[in-house]
């Protein structure tokens, strides 16, 4: 036993049946995530890191404070949120992007109209970062438009981390040497900074995909890229945050999912565009969309 005043260890913090899934049904409401008993070792291992943290010695106390402490809520979703990602992910995408559908976007607009492209979630910024760089390098009429790209997440040290534009070699891993010699200063033997004109291209945001409020205060996208989040939710979230995906495009525009996503599957909103380089999904165009 520890000393009296004195918490636990995180390893020493028991987690019961019913904690467990008082603190899923917690999350679950405010982010629309689920976790299976498949998932405990991983939920209880993060929950004990936190109770361990803020001194709380037990879950019972530890759940008080989520109800009253908003700064520890968003302290546990940091915790709970997998931040998987690297340059050039699933690239298909950024070749479609630039070889079916910008030409769709930009059709009948004037140039010099502003495009706008959003990454939800962004991670620590190498998808929003990856499709700077691809423009940059891959589409002739990058100058002729004003676009804007945001990187938004619920995860607030991932976006801190996007902002501050360090990456390891497994984060480059994917890009061709050339692209991190044009783009990346190398600091030690391990991480590399992302070039100071880049990082001042891509706007960062915190954001819930299930608060359609939220959502709606970063206005509307010609093209969203959420890849990979909709599998951790359930089929209710799935469909919430799909509606509130298809608020925030304007008529016409498109949205990609991940490799194992099927936006068919859960929302009958979209139109489905088969190109040659991806499948990704349209917001019809006109007022017969609302």
């Amino acid at each position: 036993m520890p000393p009296r005043n004195q918490s636990p260890s995180a390893v020493e913090i028991p987690i019961h049946d019913e904690e467990f899934r008082r603190l899923c049904e917690f999350f679950y409401r405010r982010t629309g995530m689920t976790f299976s008993d498949a998932k405990r070792y991983f939920v209880d291992r993060r929950l004990r890191n936190r109770i361990a943290a803020t001194g709380s010695g037990t879950f019972a106390a530890y759940f008080a404070r989520l109800l009253v402490d908003a700064a520890e809520v968003e302290q546990l979703i940091n915790a709970f949120t997998i931040n998987e990602t690297y340059f050039f992910r699933e690239d298909h995408q950024l070749r479609c992007l630039t070889s079916a559908i910008l030409e769709r976007v930009v059709a009948g607009r004037r140039p010099g109209a502003t495009i706008r492209l959003w990454s939800v979630p962004c991670s620590t910024g190498e998808e929003p970062y990856s499709i700077g760089i691809w423009l940059l390098e891959n589409w002739s009429q990058v100058d002729s438009w004003d676009i804007e790209i945001v990187g938004s997440d619920i995860d607030t040290e991932a976006l801190r981390a996007a902002e501050a534009g360090i990456y390891s070699e497994r984060s480059l891993m994917r890009l061709p040497p050339y692209l991190v010699s044009k783009y990346f200063t190398r600091l030690d033997e391990s991480q590399y900074l992302l070039a100071e004109d880049l990082r001042g291209s891509v706007r960062f945001s915190q954001v819930n995909v299930m608060d359609r409020n939220a959502m709606a205060r970063h206005g509307s996208f010609d093209v969203i890229f959420c890849r990979n989040m909709l599998i951790y939710f359930d089929d209710k979230s799935r469909r919430e945050a799909a509606d509130n995906l298809y608020d925030s495009l304007a008529p016409g525009g498109f949205i990609c999912l991940g490799h194992t996503e099927s936006m068919s599957r859960i929302s009958s909103l979209f139109q489905v565009c088969r190109f040659a380089d991806a499948i990704v999904y349209q917001k019809p165009e006109g007022p017969s969309d609302a």
